[in-house]
């Protein structure tokens, strides 16, 4: 398998999933775009990834702030590979999710996605195809307690997948979705008891590691998969399966 000759995006990139397939992408030959809202921590990626003898480069973006995503999507609108993992999931009940909490997570969960795949799929589609790929989560497929509004803008990715896929499969663009399950990051970290539970709950017994996420989105970002349109590939452990 190999993305040589291909630039990627990788939003989010600078920690978790998003830093594993920015690192798997460059060891697979793409040239890599990472953005976050930290340059340190982005810079760190990139140096990373160049000791490995690849190319990246860092953009400081806060997919929150519109004008940050409009010139993300400017600044990298010509990548062959488009990989919208930046996300945020608050968690707790309903009845204490306040209007900014839910405006924000559907912000940097649906909108910036959305508007980043309205700028750069039509370039895909006039330059003969691209790949673009939608992280997820099981809790778009499966109810979770206290993951209303997380769910919710998730289960609205998984829909645009599809649309998108009706809107461009057609010029060559492929748009898939890799849905993780619980994952070892420094997010999860915070979770305590709560991710262990999950993980309890998993066929595989266990957390994945990033990388195993990684693994899914590079080969559907490849040629490899190049007859999978508008698919859920679940990256869970088999939760969803049971």
């Amino acid at each position: 398998m190999t993305l040589q000759g291909k630039t990627a995006l990788v939003t989010g990139g600078t920690s978790g999933i998003g830093r594993a397939v920015a690192q798997r992408l460059a060891r697979h030959g793409a040239q890599v775009i990472v953005t976050g809202r930290d340059k340190q921590r982005g810079d760190e990626v990139i140096a990373e990834i160049e000791a490995e003898g690849g190319k990246a480069r860092f953009i400081t973006a806060d997919l929150a702030n519109f004008d940050d995503v409009r010139r993300l999507a400017e600044a990298a609108a010509d990548v062959d590979v488009l990989v919208n993992n930046a996300g945020i999931f608050p968690g707790g009940p309903t009845e204490q999710t306040t209007p900014e909490d839910l405006d924000l997570v559907f912000a940097v969960n649906v909108k910036a996605p959305f508007y980043l795949t309205a700028a750069i799929a039509p370039r895909m589609a006039a330059q003969g195809g691209g790949a673009i790929i939608n992280i997820s989560t099981m809790a778009a497929t499966i109810g979770m307690n206290g993951l209303a509004a997380y769910g919710a803008s998730k289960a609205a990715i998984e829909a645009l997948t599809r649309s998108w896929t009706a809107e461009y499969g057609p010029q060559g663009v492929r748009v898939n979705v890799v849905a993780p399950g619980p994952t070892h990051t420094p997010a999860s970290v915070a979770m305590g008891e709560m991710f262990d539970a999950l993980t309890a709950s998993l066929p595989a017994g266990r957390g994945a590691d990033p990388d195993e996420i990684a693994a899914a989105v590079s080969f559907l970002a490849s040629d490899e998969a190049s007859f999978i349109y508008g698919a859920v590939l679940p990256a869970d452990g088999g939760r969803v399966a049971v």
